[in-house]
C-alpha cells in the first residue's frame, strides 16, 4: 500500500470534473471499454451498469443541457498495485443527492497514466454505524 501519487490525484480529478461536465470525447480517454459500474439496488441486489449504459446516461444529460453536475469529492484512501490501483472517495453529485463512497479500479495505461476499469458505489454509511462491520462480541 502507498500513499497517493500526484499522477494518480491529477487523473481522478480529471475523471471527476470531465465526467460532471459531460464532457463525452473526454471520458472515452479515461474509462476502458469494458469499464462497469456497480451498485446495491433498492432490494438488496448488486447491479452492473455497463459503459455503454453510463456513457448513454452522461451524453442524454448533455445534450438536455442540464446543468453539471457538483464535483464535490475528496479522496479518501489509495493504493497504487503498480499496473493496478484503488481509490475510495467520498462524493457528492448536487446538493440535493445524497453523498456516496466511490471505489475506482484503476489499471495503467491510457492518455494520462491510468484508466477506470470499474466503480463500485455504496450509499455513503450512516455515522452511527461507520466501522461497526463486525456486530459487538457475545458474552461467552
Amino acid at each position: 500500500m502507498s500513499a497517493i501519487t500526484t499522477e494518480m490525484q491529477e487523473f481522478i480529478s480529471r475523471v471527476v470534473h470531465d465526467g460532471s461536465n459531460y464532457r463525452m470525447d473526454a471520458m472515452e480517454k479515461l474509462y476502458t471499454d469494458d469499464m462497469a459500474i456497480l451498485f446495491p439496488t433498492a432490494e438488496g441486489a448488486i447491479a452492473a451498469a455497463p459503459r455503454k449504459e453510463v456513457f448513454a446516461e452522461f451524453a442524454a444529460r448533455g445534450r438536455a443541457g442540464e446543468a453539471p453536475l457538483s464535483t464535490e469529492y475528496r479522496i479518501l484512501h489509495a493504493e497504487d498495485q503498480g499496473e493496478h490501483a484503488t481509490a475510495l472517495l467520498y462524493r457528492r453529485m448536487s446538493d440535493t443527492a445524497a453523498p456516496f463512497l466511490y471505489e475506482l479500479r484503476l489499471k495503467r495505461g491510457g492518455a494520462y497514466g491510468w484508466l477506470v476499469a470499474g466503480e463500485t458505489v455504496t450509499p455513503w454509511p450512516d455515522p452511527e454505524t461507520a466501522g461497526a462491520f463486525l456486530p459487538p462480541r457475545q458474552a461467552a
